[in-house]
């Protein structure tokens, strides 16, 4: 008996659960259904207003401000300064002078042979002269024996015209060849004596450059001169042992800075002398500037497989606060349409090859097709199609939302207020 028990109550037990399971797939079942036969979707459209006016197309290059206004002060001196004759911020006139040392042994080894270069420089220039003086003389005295001789009556006729039978003879081409050849030993001479003077300019150069005495080479207001008396400036050489310079100071005139950027090689095509730009610059962060494009390097450089093209830009004003290597993003306009159709990028679709737009008019949502003109990363130009302050759509989001009902399934009510059944 206790055996026929213990089967019936496992039987229930098995049965109930069963029944639980089934009851829980029914009421997964129903939410399912309440899911994707109780909800509608809504669209929300976010939409603007296609705008008339200019439209402008521009490439962003980056780069740094080139040294173009500034000019090095450098000395290959060395020694003690003994005074120092200008000041941050002065202007100065070219060849003023900046600084005085007390040169040291080495120092004045370097100047003593400089001066003697000059010396010798100036001498093979002296030299040049005269033998160029000399070549002259004898260049004259043989065209005076040419003229006589063209001029005779054995080479010339009555009426001056020349007699060009006997001007084919030995006698006649000996004197016009003396006086070429002396014509044109006189113009070598003259190349001389250029190449001299040429050697004595830079023999000079080389002398100020280890003269105890430094020299402004150029006029404009003097920066970044750290020298004060009783500096000590060590002589500087290569790994040859020959001397070098050290800088001392920049002299920076009021031309305004110019800015190197790169271009790509998809953007270079696009760019023209004298098209405009805007400058930012990250130390100057708030600030803009304009300048032009003056330069463009079309053979441009090949790095790490990258091909790039420097382009100089001038800017349109000197700005003191603009500093040599800053960075900068230079926006060049490349073109400008006025009084055109534009929309937002983000509102033309692509269908079959046709640009299409979605118009939202009365609330209602159309589509038209529509040719486009010049695009940039936000706004495109609409040559036909649609007009000034329509309303586009630029972005639609589809939501989903519950319906509310009244009705009860078996299982209760989903979403409404909770079922109560008899107890």
């Amino acid at each position: 008996m206790k055996q026929i028990f213990s089967r019936i109550k496992n039987f229930v037990i098995k049965k109930k659960t069963i029944s639980l399971v089934i009851l829980a797939g029914l009421i997964i079942v129903g939410i399912l259904i309440k899911q994707f036969l109780f909800t509608t979707n809504t669209i929300t459209y976010t939409t603007a207003q296609a705008e008339k006016g200019t439209f402008v197309l521009s490439i962003t290059a980056s780069g740094q401000v080139s040294a173009t206004n500034n000019a090095t002060v450098s000395t290959q001196a060395s020694g003690v300064v003994k005074e120092v004759f200008v000041q941050n911020d002065q202007q100065v006139a070219s060849g003023d002078k900046i600084a005085e040392l007390d040169l040291d042994l080495e120092g004045k080894l370097r100047s003593t042979q400089s001066w003697s270069s000059y010396q010798s420089a100036q001498n093979s220039l002296d030299t040049a002269k005269a033998n160029m003086f000399s070549t002259q003389s004898t260049m004259l005295t043989q065209w005076k024996s040419f003229m006589d001789t063209a001029q005779s009556g054995s080479y010339q006729n009555s009426d001056g015209t020349p007699r060009n039978d006997t001007r084919q003879l030995p006698q006649y081409m000996s004197v016009n060849d003396d006086w070429l050849a002396a014509e044109a030993k006189y113009k070598i001479q003259q190349n001389v004596v250029n190449q001299a003077q040429t050697a004595l300019s830079a023999a000079w150069l080389s002398y100020q450059q280890s003269s105890p005495i430094i020299y402004a080479p150029i006029s404009g207001t003097v920066t970044g001169l750290s020298l004060q008396p009783e500096t000590v400036l060590t002589a500087q050489s290569n790994s040859s042992g020959n001397a070098t310079s050290q800088k001392i100071a920049s002299i920076k005139t009021n031309a305004a800075a110019q800015l190197s950027v790169n271009l790509s090689e998809v953007n270079v095509t696009k760019i023209k002398i004298g098209n405009k730009a805007t400058i930012t610059l990250d130390a100057l962060p708030d600030k803009t500037y304009t300048g032009k494009v003056i330069s463009i390097d079309t053979i441009g450089a090949i790095s790490s497989g990258v091909t790039n093209y420097p382009a100089i830009i001038g800017l349109d004003s000197e700005v003191p606060e603009i500093l040599p290597n800053m960075s900068v993003t230079a926006t060049i306009i490349t073109n400008v349409l006025n009084d055109v159709i534009m929309v937002p990028t983000s509102s033309i679709q692509t269908i079959n090859g046709q640009s299409i737009i979605k118009i939202m008019k009365n609330g209602k949502v159309s589509e038209t097709p529509v040719e486009t003109g010049e695009s940039n990363s936000t706004q495109t130009v609409i040559i036909s199609g649609i007009n000034a302050t329509d309303e586009v759509i630029t972005n639609a989001v589809n939501s989903s939302t519950a319906k509310t009902t009244q009705g009860t399934s078996v299982f209760g009510s989903f979403g409404g207020n909770r079922a109560v059944g008899p107890r």
